[in-house]
């Protein structure tokens, strides 16, 4: 329904569970409409997403489905180097598909037209509102012309959405994608298990977990950038081919563990939240959640890795005796039948059992079983200099600037040839003492007369009364 309405040119309001195929649903209206006879020096579709891992995932998506036509697709975000995005740009590309910072940055710059936009979409735009974008946003929305299609996909639809439809949209039609009867934002073919875990022995029930029978790829989310680092180094000494994905890490390192995980060098992906709707990759299996999420909607978002396209997944949720409180709301909110999670250890006889893992299991992989090439297999990408920017005039306000980029006191401050010391404490070699003095005549003089006459107050203060006449030199 939703392919046929946005091929006839309508603007459309999708609204589907995590893992249903919603890229497709947009991808192929917008690469049918890209006009390959007309203008192609200048972008006639533009995909925003909210995160560089969901944009460089549709852009791949995009570039893949659109090679038989000949459609151009370039993937513009924080983190690389604006030199080869400009290049590409003046080559002419088809469809941009970029984060609201980097698409604003280009604009601004006048390296971004958008003055030829004939499709616009707008993917997981609830996201977006989450983190914030929403006037990024409506500032794109703004430049695109008005006579376009625009297509907006979302799992929820909050308020805030909805009126940014309702300014922008024309007559759109709302499609959600549910199953009657099921009202669940969950996709059925997850099985899901929910339990109560001591916070020392969680790497120790999560390294069983990974030797379940059946599990290929698995993904675990964590809250904390530290937490997600920790846990990879600790798998990674048990044996296991362990990749990250979090902001303390290079766009580069990021990068390179996203590939080895397609690529199946790495089996175990370890990630905080804000890479949970960026990764669509097949045969994740199984989804851990280390610890409790935050709301309903990080549950949702998090498991939905798995369990896509029709496939089956399982999901495993470990919470702390201080979070049941909080999975309880989220348990309540998504009707879930786990309101009182059992109390689970690394020895739980239900551990083994409900998740087929093989009797016997330790806390780490066999040497018959690490068979994976392992992180350092995959190359990392050299992605340039990115503070390296074309000056956009005088008067810009962005000049110099770019949305994302570190503030002034994070930035290295590596064109300082100085060393780290204070001021006070660097050799002063240029300035060598010299007994001689500066200079004669008056200032001498002066100079004299002055230390002569501190020498009479201190001998006045000492009580010696009248100031003795010094000796004559």
């Amino acid at each position: 329904m939703c392919l046929s309405m946005a091929l006839e040119g309508r603007d459309i309001i999708g609204q589907a569970k995590t893992g249903t195929g919603k890229t497709l649903g947009f991808g192929i209206p917008l690469l049918q409409r890209i006009d390959l006879e007309g203008d192609r020096d200048k972008p006639q579709a533009i995909v925003i997403c909210p995160t560089r891992e969901l944009g460089l995932q549709v852009a791949t998506d995009l570039e893949r489905a659109g090679r038989l036509r000949g459609v151009k697709v370039l993937a513009v975000y924080g983190g690389r180097a604006y030199e080869p995005q400009i290049e590409a740009l003046q080559n002419g590309i088809d469809v941009v598909v970029g984060t609201p910072g980097r698409i604003i940055d280009l604009s601004n710059r006048k390296d971004l037209d958008l003055s030829n936009i004939r499709v616009l979409v707008l993917d997981e735009a609830d996201e977006m509102l989450d983190m914030g974008f929403l006037p990024d946003v409506e500032r794109i929305v703004s430049a695109v012309p008005a006579k376009r299609q625009t297509m907006l996909f979302s799992a929820t639809m909050p308020g805030q959405i909805l009126n940014l439809a309702r300014r922008y949209m024309t007559t759109p039609t709302h499609i959600r994608a549910s199953e009657p009867g099921n009202d669940t934002q969950t996709v059925d073919a997850i099985e899901q298990h929910v339990w109560r875990a001591h916070p020392l022995d969680k790497i120790e029930v999560v390294a069983r977990v990974l030797q379940a029978e059946g599990r290929q790829l698995a993904m675990i989310f964590t809250r904390t950038k530290r937490k997600a680092q920790k846990i990879a180094d600790d798998l990674t000494e048990r044996g296991f081919a362990v990749g990250s994905v979090h902001g303390d890490l290079g766009q580069g390192a990021r990068e390179q563990a996203l590939r080895a995980f397609r690529n199946g060098k790495v089996d175990v992906l370890v990630c905080t939240d804000v890479a949970a709707r960026g990764i669509d990759v097949d045969n994740v299996t199984h989804v851990i959640n280390y610890e409790c999420p935050d709301d309903e909607k990080t549950y949702v978002h998090r498991i939905g890795r798995t369990g896509r396209a029709g496939n089956s997944g399982v999901a495993v949720t470990l919470v702390d005796w201080e979070d049941i409180a909080r999975w309880q709301m989220i348990d309540r909110a998504l009707k879930l039948p786990f309101k009182d999670p059992i109390e689970t250890y690394s020895t739980s006889d239900h551990l083994y059992t409900g998740l087929k893992i093989p009797a016997g299991t330790t806390g780490s992989l066999p040497k018959s079983g690490q068979t994976r090439e392992g992180l350092n297999a995959e190359g990392v990408e050299d992605l340039g200099e990115t503070g390296k920017k074309k000056p956009a005039g005088n008067n810009d306000k962005h000049h110099g600037k770019s949305h994302g980029d570190k503030p002034k006191g994070d930035r290295p401050r590596g064109d300082k040839s100085r060393n780290d010391k204070p001021r006070n404490d660097r050799p002063r070699a240029d300035k060598p003492k010299s007994d001689a003095p500066k200079s004669d005549g008056a200032k001498s003089d002066a100079a004299a007369l002055k230390t002569e006459g501190a020498r009479q107050r201190r001998r006045t203060r000492s009580g010696s009364g009248t100031p003795a006449t010094p000796a004559a030199e």
